[in-house]
């Protein structure tokens, strides 16, 4: 989920873009002269000649098209196909869209708790939320959805996924999932149920350790984290380490993840923003009143770890309040800004990049974990069945990263005599029980008591003497 900024009440957003604009032609003018004044009227009309192209493509479809068509699902189709040329988080959102997202940031929906994304032109699973429908039904990261309902998904947008696979509680949906261990795809009918996203999970790990599990950052996050770091406070002995757990978290609301950051640095900069737009030119800084300090900090990240997850683990690791354990992030570092239109609808656009305290562009990079521990659930690193924002078609590149080369011709697999699959299978991640080992969280509990040991043998003797 990208980190969204809210787009103010849709008059001031027209007045405030077309002062903009104003300004922008008025200032180039009084500096460059003629030269900018000829620059801007050829753009002008290039764009002139663009639109007559529209123009007259739509009024040949309208005339000289074998039945009459809706114009207005012509012209939304246009809009549509013109936003996917651009990135894939930048999107057209319909009047019914826009409410699904309105209603995401809450936290709860119909539906059955998948992240999905586009990778090869597939509708592919980030991964399952825990405790959904998906996940009860077994639906695994990597599985490729190849049909919803009858329909292929080879033409679908990840919006319009969405839209077909969230519906009312108590429906049912069949979807078809091709998957590396499987011989052939399998079809699995879910009952939507609602989803309501609890973002916040903490409790107590023994030993003064605290650990709190962030599943998304939506409106009420950063009250929710701090009310679970007040209630470790009030522990006997109080908050000795705190693991923060952002595996698999998707993002959310930037804001909630400037604030949540914002409660363990004094000072400095959290993230900051740069786009064309001046507005989105943005330093989001730390402030000391209400800083949680005096105790350390392991948070655990993966490729799940995406967006807003990353600005906290990036603002934590640059001021050496944290240490990251896990296996590298998603890499998304682009922030959506939400604009509505007229009618109702409104586009999702990709308005700015940001930056780590340090200025680090993870943008298809992600962040490297200081440990690397690797956890059974998920492939190695670099493995084809992790998805990564690199990955997706269309991504925003990432500072120095080159141009995709072109793919080369494929090549004939090796086949198992058997089952038709290849003989060298991928790992299977399994759906983690209550119970399960989880060597990261593990290891984070082990450096947290450890750094306990050295504090007392050690540090507090030094004050000491």
């Amino acid at each position: 989920m990208e980190p969204t900024e809210a787009a103010p009440r849709k008059a001031v957003r027209r007045k405030w873009l077309g002062t903009i604009l104003i300004v922008a032609v008025f200032v180039g003018g009084f500096v460059v002269g003629d030269l900018t004044t000829s620059r801007h009227s050829a753009l002008a009309n290039v764009a002139y000649s663009q639109l007559k192209l529209f123009g007259d493509v739509l009024s040949i479809i309208q005339s000289s098209y074998v039945e009459e068509v809706n114009v207005d699902n012509l012209v939304r189709g246009a809009v549509n196909g013109m936003v996917q040329t651009l990135d894939p988080h930048s999107s057209y959102l319909t009047p019914e869209m826009l409410k699904q997202v309105e209603v995401e940031t809450k936290g709860t929906f119909g539906g059955l708790g998948i992240e999905i994304g586009m990778k090869d032109g597939i509708l592919t699973v980030i991964a399952p939320i825990e405790d959904t429908p998906a996940a009860r039904a077994g639906l695994l990261a990597g599985d490729k959805i190849v049909k919803i309902e009858n329909e292929s998904t080879k033409n679908m947008n990840v919006m319009d996924a969405v839209k077909r696979l969230r519906g009312e509680p108590g429906s049912k949906v069949t979807i078809t999932v091709a998957r590396e261990s499987l011989p052939e795809p399998k079809a699995y009918t879910i009952t939507r149920d609602i989803i309501k996203i609890k973002s916040v999970k903490s409790r107590p790990m023994g030993d003064g350790i605290g650990y709190i599990r962030l599943t998304q950052f939506q409106q009420d996050s950063h009250q929710e984290v701090n009310r679970a770091l007040q209630e470790f406070l009030k522990e006997k002995g109080g908050l000795k380490g705190l693991i923060l757990d952002l595996r698999n978290n998707p993002g959310g609301l930037l804001d909630q993840a400037v604030r949540i950051a914002d409660e363990f640095i004094e000072s400095g900069l959290v993230v900051y923003t740069d786009g064309r737009v001046e507005a989105q030119k943005t330093k989001y800084a730390a402030h000391k009143e209400g800083t949680y300090t005096g105790f350390p900090i392991v948070v655990l990240v993966n490729a799940g770890s995406a967006s807003a997850s990353e600005i906290v683990a990036g603002a934590l690791q640059d001021h050496g309040r944290a240490i990251i354990i896990g296996q590298r992030t998603f890499g998304k570092a682009s922030v959506q800004t939400i604009l509505p239109l007229e009618d109702g609808s409104a586009l999702r656009l990709t308005t700015a990049r940001y930056y780590t305290p340090n200025g680090r562009s993870i943008q298809a990079k992600g962040i490297d974990p200081d440990i690397v521990v690797t956890d059974g659930r998920e492939p190695p690193d670099g493995h084809a069945k992790i998805l990564r924002e690199k990955d997706i078609e269309r991504h925003l590149r990432g500072d120095g990263e080159e141009a995709p080369a072109v793919a080369p011709a494929p090549q004939e697999e090796k086949k198992d005599d058997r089952n038709g699959v290849k003989k060298e299978s991928p790992l299977e991640p399994e759906v983690r029980k209550e119970d399960a080992k989880d060597p990261q969280l593990d290891r984070a509990v082990e450096l947290l008591k450890g750094w306990e040991i050295f504090k007392s043998r050690f540090i507090d003797r030094k004050k000491a003497s």
